[in-house]
């Protein structure tokens, strides 16, 4: 048993990994986006009026400050907080966001037990009476991200079946996969909870199963603490098929589209992708619209006016 929750577990967190790279890549790699010029930008300075840097003299001249850590401050606060649900139904962010919580408090929950683990393998103790105070502190953030996590994961699962499914207008846009995940995030949390409340209210069982997997010698774990692993590694072997994964994408989207207010230049890479997406074949047709041509040249070319009805 506990070789195969070792290799379940390395292969779970290896395929997320791979998951997320691949699709991070993939969005890098995609064509020039359509501008959405949405100001002000975050990176400037003096503009929370709503100006931008385009209305200064001289601006091509001119030396321009690129604060990516405010904007990535902003990103953040903007994934834990969700200020937008709070602000337009806060019934629904009342359920959405310790759902929300619960998943980033899982995720702390395990750092910490991996970091705690190397502290066990240095030889350092993990408890309450731990001589040294790094022990000291991980015994207690494992003590909080984890229960936190399970009480408010579990409040947040529920709340969210119960609030979509009270609510006319959530329902509607509510499909039966929505229902699926929060009851499989729901199951997770619950095991998680069962699983340290049954070992006698006590994290050490699962940080030794880290110690295990850091040192390649597998350990046995309590059958709950069983269960919560195996539930833990299909969550995220499933994670990735699911919306779930625009804790990633957020970070393109307002970077790259939101706030993307770069000069496109002649020369620069803004120039180059928009004329690989110029040169792209139009796969579809209409009237006045010829496929197995390129967008260049079709905005190079004249539309006889007999091809030009009306309403088109």
């Amino acid at each position: 048993m506990s070789v195969t929750l070792a290799i379940l577990t390395y292969m779970a967190y290896a395929f997320i990994m791979f998951m997320e790279i691949r699709k991070a890549v993939k969005y890098a790699n995609m064509p020039a986006h359509l501008r959405w010029n949405l100001y002000p930008v975050m990176r400037e300075n003096g503009r929370n009026h709503g100006r931008s840097y385009y209305e200064d003299r001289e601006w091509r001249t001119k030396a321009r400050r690129r604060r990516l850590i405010r904007r990535i401050l902003f990103i953040l606060k903007d994934n834990f907080y969700l200020g937008e649900y709070f602000h337009r139904n806060r019934g629904y962010w009342c359920v959405l966001f310790p759902w929300h919580v619960g998943f980033l408090l899982l995720i702390a929950f395990n750092a910490f037990c991996f970091f705690a683990a190397i502290a066990l393998v240095a030889g350092l103790s993990v408890s309450p009476q731990s001589a040294g105070i790094l022990g000291f502190l991980f015994y207690y953030s494992i003590l909080i991200t984890g229960v936190g996590s399970f009480i408010t994961g579990s409040f947040g699962s529920i709340g969210m079946i119960v609030k979509k499914l009270s609510s006319r207008e959530l329902r509607a846009y509510a499909s039966p996969i929505n229902y699926f995940n929060y009851l499989f995030l729901l199951v997770l949390f619950l095991s998680g909870f069962y699983a340290w409340h049954s070992s006698g209210r006590d994290f050490s069982p699962y940080t030794e199963f880290w110690k295990g997997l850091i040192t390649l010698s597998p350990r046995d774990v309590h059958f709950a603490w069983a269960i919560h692993i195996v539930l833990f590694a299909l969550v995220k072997f499933y994670l990735p098929f699911t919306r779930s994964m625009h804790f990633v994408t957020r970070f393109f989207s307002f970077l790259w589209v939101y706030w993307d207010d770069e000069p496109n230049v002649k020369g620069n890479k803004i120039e180059r992708k928009v004329q690989e997406s110029l040169n792209q074949p139009v796969s579809w047709s209409a009237p006045h619209v010829p496929s197995g041509k390129t967008w260049t040249d079709l905005a190079s070319e004249l539309i006889p006016p007999g091809q030009i009805r009306a309403g088109q």
